[in-house]
């Protein structure tokens, strides 16, 4: 019914936010990832899910719809309902989660607060075949230890790097240092490339 809401973010906190458009307050749930790609922003456009119950009519936002397509996907899955969903997308993100799942990692789902794991194991289950359709890199497993790489490797790839030679100059810099920011692994990683 929603497919986005966009305005000026009048309260927010880890759970939800609202969000003020032309002086209504819309009220979305939001996970925790959301919450760390929108904290800072005054305004934001968040893609929205709209549930309707007997009792309540209830609309959850994601900041992307790689997001939101997992989410959908989650609760399609039985015994999987919104508010587990939302547990498990603020446990992961959607690229460690797309793995858990396509790797069959029943371990990393488990760990999820409130995942059994006869749970964990029905979402590998019911999602694997149809999470392969979403774009998902793989090779990119060990950049989850290091955010830090993982925003250098997206800006230099929108700069037109290739993403191989990319990857293989940023490990050669995280042994050097570790603690690099993402401007300066951008900075290094463009001397060598």
């Amino acid at each position: 019914m929603y497919e986005f809401i966009e305005g000026k973010l009048e309260y927010i906190n880890p759970s939800s936010v609202v969000v003020n458009v032309l002086g209504i307050g819309y009220h979305i749930e939001i996970s925790l990832t959301t919450y760390t790609e929108i904290k800072d922003k005054v305004n934001a456009r968040i893609l929205t899910h709209h549930v309707v119950r007997e009792d309540a009519h209830q609309l959850y936002g994601f900041s992307t719809a790689k997001e939101r397509q997992l989410f959908r996907h989650l609760i399609s899955v039985n015994g999987i309902g919104v508010n587990t969903a939302r547990m498990i997308l603020s446990s992961m993100n959607t690229d460690e989660l797309l793995v858990s799942i396509v790797k069959e990692d029943v371990n990393a789902i488990k760990s999820v607060k409130g995942i059994g794991l006869k749970t964990a194991q029905r979402v590998i289950l019911e999602l694997k075949d149809k999470l392969s359709k979403i774009d998902i890199e793989i090779s990119c497993v060990g950049t989850f230890g290091n955010k830090n790489k993982e925003e250098a490797l997206l800006a230099l790839q929108t700069l037109g790097f290739n993403k191989l030679i990319v990857e293989k100059a940023l490990d050669k810099l995280i042994e050097k240092d570790a603690n690099q920011t993402i401007e300066g692994l951008i900075k290094q990683a463009l001397k060598v490339l």
